[in-house]
């Protein structure tokens, strides 16, 4: 189910995911330093009927807000899920609370028409994103890669919904390992998203907005969190303990580097390149390490890796005499030489394990 609900947004361009107020806060939670004098874009959403105009409007004066725009695609009836097949589309614009009364009220929204279809590529969706200081939205799956690359060309920060799978993107990989973006606090999860009636999944009741409504929901996997505001967790150091040996650590048949099956596996005393699971990416500290390459398709083509036994460009393995490629690997490497640590007990120079407050796997 969730699967078909993920291709059909690939296919089809069925791009009607829409996020619940608890998975926004549960994200947003960490970033409220950053939003102190700031001007929020949300700029695929609904704003009438949207959670993320509903966290942002709601926590307007907490946060700090300077404005809050929305912006809406050709949808102007209350309803969450017309099909975008209405005559105009529409803008939102808050400046906060004026009565006092801790509500976004109808009469202190200002409401303005689109000429066009409110589409983010647009040019009048473009004049807004230039007065933004932060962007924050669950942008269109089939479309992540433009949405991206607009938000780099402005040189917007931003905190965005995207798949786990983008971290393999050609379009999406350069700018994580030159540190343009990261991973946020909640990533590779399975989240409820509300759907169109015409999507497969069970009906539920949720919340929307300040209101419940029973909607049309489906579980989608691998959904992450993607930023480029500086947050505590990519500081992190990963704990690691694992010593190397040429057994543990099988090298690559077509590319200099060894494969590693898990994070946690992760040797502390070896400093050429490692393959690891691309969840590396989740608690990835550039101070500790830095990232080569993907293990597969046309970037691993960039850093060298050749074809396998298959003919195909995967890094590959040979063990006991049989071959298979390792799934989804990110190549990284240590940017500071592993150091030698004197235990008093026995004198001796060795690997020692890292202190536990250095932070967390």
């Amino acid at each position: 189910m969730a699967n078909k609900n993920l291709n059909q947004a690939k296919s089809a361009k069925k791009d009607e995911f829409y996020t619940q107020l608890a998975d926004i806060e549960n994200e947003l939670r960490h970033y409220k330093e950053h939003f102190k004098g700031k001007t929020v874009l949300c700029n695929c959403d609904d704003p009438r009927v949207s959670n993320f105009f509903h966290y942002f409007s709601y926590n307007f004066e907490q946060l700090g807000l300077k404005k809050l725009i929305t912006t809406c695609y050709k949808n102007q009836e209350r309803d969450l899920f017309s099909q975008n097949n209405s005559e105009r589309a529409i803008w939102l614009e808050y400046y906060g609370d004026k009565n006092n009364n801790r509500v976004p009220d109808p009469d202190e929204i200002g409401i303005h028409y689109f000429k066009g279809d409110g589409d983010f590529r647009s040019d009048e969706c473009i004049d807004l994103l230039k007065q933004a200081d932060i962007v924050v939205t669950n942008p269109p799956f089939s479309l992540f890669r433009e949405y991206v690359a607009q938000l780099m060309k402005y040189e917007k920060k931003f905190v965005i919904i995207g798949s786990h799978n983008a971290i393999h993107y050609s379009e999406i990989f350069p700018y994580i390992k030159t540190d343009k973006i990261w991973l946020g606090y909640n990533t590779n999860q399975t989240m409820l998203f509300a759907m169109p009636d015409n999507y497969e999944g069970e009906s539920k009741e949720i919340r929307q907005g300040d209101r419940l409504e029973t909607k049309k929901v489906g579980k989608v996997p691998g959904i992450t969190w993607f930023t480029n505001l500086d947050i505590a967790k990519r500081h992190e150091e990963i704990i690691l303990y694992k010593l190397y040996s040429d057994t543990d650590y099988p090298k690559y048949q077509n590319f200099d580097a060894i494969n590693v099956n898990s994070v946690q596996d992760i040797p502390i005393d070896y400093d050429g390149i490692m393959g690891v699971p691309d969840t590396f990416v989740d608690v990835y500290n550039p101070e500790q390490f830095e990232l080569i390459g993907v293990g597969s398709g046309d970037l691993a083509k960039k850093i060298g890796v050749k074809k396998n036994y298959r003919g195909r460009t995967d890094i590959a393995l040979c063990i006991n005499g049989v071959n298979k490629c390792p799934y989804s690997r990110i190549l990284i490497r240590r940017r500071q030489k592993n150091k030698e640590y004197e235990f008093p007990e026995t004198k001796s120079s060795v690997a020692a394990e890292p202190k536990a407050e250095y932070g967390k796997n």
